[in-house]
């Protein structure tokens, strides 16, 4: 969370800013060197990485470290900062391969950023460890965490396919959120906390 809201700010400087390079606004290179951009058009492994740390405004990161703050939490707690973290970036990997790879099937290809391929792994693996905890949708409405996060995944599901175009990484969701899946079933049941020990 301290990375993400430290890039938010440094992105927004650069935005936001009068700084330029070879004669135009820094924001273009920062935009081409660091954000997710299609293979074909501009894209740097670096990019895999770099774009998960990168949001689109102040509601973007808001919603994203809300998350992450309310169901990281109890899962870094079970499985330790160090666990936690490489789960985390793994799925925000995975997430940024399927938008690469599978997203362009279905829409037309477009820079991307953001922590929700990653917030995605983490939702999903919170439901899968802690099924029946609840929810409270608007701090009211109590809801089990596998009946919303379900919800959830329905609705990316739905939009990814049709390829709505509403400026949302659909399918970069579904992939981290597929890798969050089976990186509990595999922590469940091959050991791989060993492995990663």
């Amino acid at each position: 969370i301290i990375i993400n809201v430290a890039m938010f700010i440094l992105q927004n400087l650069f935005i936001g800013g009068t700084f330029s390079f070879n004669g135009a606004p820094l924001r273009y290179w920062f935009e081409d060197t660091f954000y997710l951009n299609p293979l074909g058009y501009g894209f740097q492994v670096w990019q895999l990485a770099s774009y998960m740390f990168l949001h689109g405004g102040l509601g973007h990161i808001f919603l994203n470290m809300l998350m992450l703050w309310m169901f990281g939490m109890e899962i870094e707690n079970e499985w330790g900062s160090k666990k936690f973290l490489i789960f985390y970036m793994a799925c925000g990997l995975a997430a940024g391969l399927a938008n690469l790879f599978i997203a362009p099937m279905f829409s037309e290809p477009a820079k991307t950023i953001g922590a929700s391929g990653g917030v995605y792994g983490v939702l999903v693996a919170f439901a899968m460890l802690f099924p029946n905890r609840l929810v409270f949708i608007y701090f009211l409405f109590p809801v089990r965490a596998k009946y919303l996060i379900t919800f959830f995944i329905g609705l990316e599901v739905f939009n990814g396919v049709t390829g709505t175009s509403d400026g949302i990484a659909h399918i970069a969701h579904l992939g981290g959120a597929l890798l969050g899946a089976v990186w509990v079933l595999l922590h469940n049941r091959r050991g791989l906390d060993r492995w990663l020990a």
